[in-house]
Formats: structure tokens, sequence, C-alpha cells
């Protein structure tokens, strides 16, 4: 049997690790390396990459994309998509949603994976139709969570959902880790016995349950993998990338990387790692294994966001405590998986809740329009009495929020005007108008003041 490998260090891992915070410049040198490893796809995109390269990296995300690109002719690229919330925190009208899976294919992507942070299937239509009418493969994605609510039957129920609508293989995102062994097997299995397409398996290494928990999906019959490069693995992150190839090599599993190329990629991201260890940006709480993660479900990016959040107010001795309100929040919301954006709008309610001294003294915006139905259908009952007090008397939408938005790309470009150059600039800016305008501003001032020096340097 065929086993193949998805690498996460240029996406997932990083984020898990360092909070996205790894410039292109620094992982450039070995790309075309990465090219010749073998592996099945790279994840390069998406997530928390695209708000990251505007608002600290300096970057033009969209730039980033084709620079890998062009050093990765060989290697599938493959990119995160939050369906109809594409890489923001807000859904979005369908003609954005459309152009935003046109140009991430045009501008390289090969394989998207798109999930609904709560596994409500009309929220990733669109991003479906779209990125198979451009050619692309649409990988539908299972947010996976534990709670009364959630069951192999409904797994089951959801992965034919996403087959019929036309997704040419089936993710099962494990974000926090918290997939054990036998439950991977049982999960696989069911979906292997009643989908035709390739299942993937995405976990992360959180409660050091990652290793067996992909073991046991390959013998079910997992098709592909995700795991990071060994430096950039454990903890937060994945599976090391390394030892997965060499156990199921020696096991007879048809593996075609290549191990000497995989030991230069480590090689060349040791001291990347160690930088961020001296610096304090990859603290070593998010390397270690953390069993309790079993009961909060926390994931790995929203882990290490947490400690650097707590971090920046000193307030890392509610650390804690924040862990502890993070599942009776997630219970009070009706079990919504703890996956972008509902990782955020649940931990920051939870940290709100802890660090005001009192729950729901203060609701941010985001939680009232997930109560409001803005995000979709809530997995199980919201509580009654939080409801009340952000409704009233009002009942929550029952409708596909997207239905209710007017079309907005040629608003938002009329509004960024001559700033954008492209229609890449302008759906930079419809995803974080706030960074995308300070990028783009300071862009047209580099350029001019590189044309005025190149003036005086003639004259």
């Amino acid at each position: 049997m065929k086993v193949q490998f998805t690498e996460t260090v240029l996406r997932d891992a990083n984020q898990s690790l360092i909070a996205t915070r790894l410039p292109y410049k620094e992982f450039e040198g070995i790309l075309e390396t990465m090219d010749r490893a073998g592996y099945y796809s790279l994840e390069c995109w998406g997530g928390a990459t695209f708000d990251s390269c505007l608002r600290y990296l300096d970057e033009d995300p969209w730039e980033r994309l084709r620079k890998i690109r062009e050093k990765c002719p060989n290697t599938k690229l493959q990119m995160l998509l939050r369906g109809q919330n594409l890489l923001g925190y807000k859904h979005y009208p369908d003609d954005v949603v459309r152009k935003f899976v046109q140009k991430s294919v045009q501008n390289g992507i090969d394989i998207i994976r798109i999930f609904d942070a709560l596994n409500d299937v009309r929220n990733i239509e669109v991003a479906v139709d779209e990125t198979l009418k451009n050619g692309a493969i649409a990988s539908g994605a299972i947010s996976y969570t534990k709670s009364p609510i959630h069951n192999l039957e409904a797994y089951v129920k959801l992965a034919k959902e996403m087959e019929s609508l036309g997704c040419q293989t089936i993710c099962i995102k494990d974000m926090a880790g918290i997939m054990g062994p036998q439950e991977a097997y049982d999960t696989v299995k069911a979906l292997k016995e009643n989908v035709k397409v390739p299942i993937v398996l995405h976990t992360h290494s959180t409660t050091g349950l990652g290793m067996l928990t992909l073991q046991k999906a390959v013998e079910a019959g997992c098709d592909v993998i995700d795991t990071a490069i060994s430096s950039f693995s454990g903890g937060t992150s994945q599976v090391p990338t390394e030892t997965m190839a060499y156990a199921l090599k020696q096991e007879g599993y048809d593996v075609a990387l290549d191990m000497d190329v995989l030991r230069e990629i480590n090689d060349f991201f040791k001291p990347i790692k160690a930088k961020y260890l001296e610096n304090g940006q990859l603290n070593p709480v998010v390397l270690s294994t953390d069993t309790d993660a079993l009961n909060y479900q926390v994931p790995g990016g929203m882990l290490s966001n947490l400690v650097a959040q707590l971090t920046a107010q000193n307030k890392m001795d509610k650390f804690e405590e924040v862990l502890a309100e993070t599942p009776r929040v997630r219970k009070d919301l009706g079990y919504p998986p703890l996956v972008t954006p509902m990782s955020q709008m649940v931990g920051v309610q939870a940290t709100t809740n802890v660090l005001l001294g009192e729950r729901y003294k203060n609701i941010s915006k985001e939680v009232k329009a997930y109560i409001r139905g803005e995000y979709g259908r809530a997995p199980g009952e919201i509580d009654k009495d939080l409801q009340k007090k952000v409704l009233g008397d009002e009942a929550p939408m029952t409708c596909r929020f997207a239905d209710t938005l007017e079309p907005g790309f040629e608003k938002a470009k009329k509004e960024i005007g001559a700033l954008a150059k492209s229609d890449e600039d302008v759906l930079s800016y419809i995803a974080f108008p706030a960074q995308a305008e300070a990028f783009l501003k300071e862009r047209e001032e580099k350029k001019h003041n590189t044309f005025s020096y190149a003036i005086t340097k003639v004259e």
C-alpha cells in the first residue's frame, strides 16, 4: 500500500510553534531541495500565513506564493481555506470567495483544503465549486472534535455530503491532536467503506498521540498523512516526517520520500529553530507534551497565540485558568470545533471571562455574530441564558449568512482605489483591510523613494 506525505513546515508547523512568523527569505534556500523530496504536497499557504505576511513580515502573500511556485515546479502546493471565511474571521460574499479561489489557483495553488469551523457544509459549497472550475483539487476537511453530539455516524454523513459536492479527497482535520489511535482507525475505516475518494489525516503532536494515531490511520487505509520536518515537529506542531517515513518503510509500506533529501531539509531548518528559541519567539511551552489538551481541546496555533497574548499582558499566571474556562465556553456555545475562527473566538472569550473575573461581562462582537447565526448552524444547543443576553427575544437566522450579503469585490476595488495594482491587492484589502492598506501604502512609498533616488543618481 502506498502512503503519501504532506509537509507542513511552510505553514502549519511554523504557525503552531512560532505563530507564523517565518519569513520567505529564511526558507527560500531550501525550496528547490524540498521539491526533490517526493512529497505528495507542500502545505505552504492559507491559514494564518496571509495575515502574518501583511501584519508582521512586510511581505505580499501573493508574491510569496508565486516565489514558492517558481522554486517548486514539481510538487503540488497546498493551502488551507476556511470556506466562506476565506482566510479571515467573518463570512464573505460569494463573488469574493470565487475570486479568491480563482486567484489562488492562478498564482500557484494545486490543492485547496476547505473546511468550515462548524462543519456546516453550506459554507464550503461555493469554494469547492470554484476550486473544481479552476482545475485544482478540492479537499473537503472535517473539523474533528469530541463532544456529546459528535460521533462516527455524523462524520460519515459529513464525508458523504462533501463527496457529493465534488470533493476529490476527504481530510480528517484533528487540529488539537485529540484523536486517539483507535478513533483514527475506526474513523478512517468507516470513511473508506462509505466514500470512494482518498482519505487524508491531519493531526498534531500536542497530546503525544500523534504517531500512534497516524500509524493506526494508515493501517485502516489512510492515503495521505500530514507531517513536519523533525526540527519543526513535536509539541503543538505535527509528527516528524522522517520518523513516520522510516517506520512505515520498515513495515513494508510504499513511501516515496527520499530520506537523504529529508536530512538536508532538516539540517537547513535546525539553525532556524535555534534562532527562534534563542530570541524567545519559540516558547518551550509549545514544544512539550500536554495531555490536558485531551480535556480542553485547544489546537496548536491557538495555544501558541494564547501563550503570546498572555505573555504580552504579563498574565501568564492565568494560563491554566484560561485553559479550564475554554471547554466551559465551548459547551455554552453548542460545542463548536476549536478551529479558526471558532478557536480564536472561544479562546478570546474564555480569556476575557477570566481576566475580568466575571463570565460574559463583555461578549465579543464575533461571539455575538455567532450566536445570531452569522457563522452557520451551531452544532449543538447554545446556552439559553447566553442566547437571550445577546438576542433578547429574537431568533437566530436559519439561512446561509452569505445569501444575505451583497457582492463585495467591485465595492472594495473602488474603496482601495489606486493603491491596488491588481485583483490580488484588492483581495488582500478585503481579507485584512487595515493591514493591507498600510502595506500597500508603504509599498507605494518605497516605490516613490526608489524612483526619486534613481532620478537623483542620473542627474
